[in-house]
């Protein structure tokens, strides 16, 4: 009986130690360079952005660069995993970035990618599930990932670091 527990108390402890050193957010490691990946924006699909987007009330401003090309651009960017086509709250996720958006949009390129749509993105950013919010700064570094909704105060403060004091104000 005690040689039983003392294999199940190894095995567990093999186990936990593995958990614990694994990144629970995927293996994208904040501090590294974002990959560069080609994704459709809304001049591939001559503006029909229901060809980018499961989300109902789409915002142009998402979809006017890929990823790769943002990245050159040296612009702070906020990157949204999101399909809203089976996700509720990646509808209300997308409805907040709007806001932000707003209040950002000309310090910071906002992007958003579909599952259904650009499902390279999903693979290269190692992203499982949704919704995912990733922030990358000017360099290309990822400064930021972040699963599952975030409150608007908390990405306010996100964004805010990334973009400097005194930015933001729309």
């Amino acid at each position: 009986m005690m040689h039983v527990r003392l294999v199940f108390l190894l095995t567990l402890s093999v186990f936990l130690a593995g958990c614990i050193l694994e990144d629970p957010a995927g293996s994208l490691i904040i501090g590294e360079p974002a990959p560069s990946v080609r994704t459709k924006k809304a001049e591939d699909v001559n503006g029909d952005l229901s060809r980018l987007t499961s989300y109902r009330y789409p915002d142009a401003r998402m979809y006017q660069y890929s990823i790769d090309e943002a990245l050159k651009l040296g612009k702070p960017i906020l990157l949204e995993f999101a399909t809203p086509g089976h996700c509720t709250v990646c509808d209300k996720q997308l409805q907040m970035l709007k806001a932000m958006i707003d209040k950002y949009g000309k310090e910071v390129n906002f992007l958003h990618m579909d599952q259904y749509m650009n499902p390279e993105a999903f693979i290269s950013f190692q992203v499982k599930g949704d919704p995912w919010t990733f922030l990358i700064d000017g360099d290309g570094v990822v400064r930021m990932k972040q699963p599952g909704r975030m409150l608007y105060q908390e990405l306010d403060i996100a964004i805010s670091r990334v973009v400097g004091p005194g930015e933001g104000e729309g």
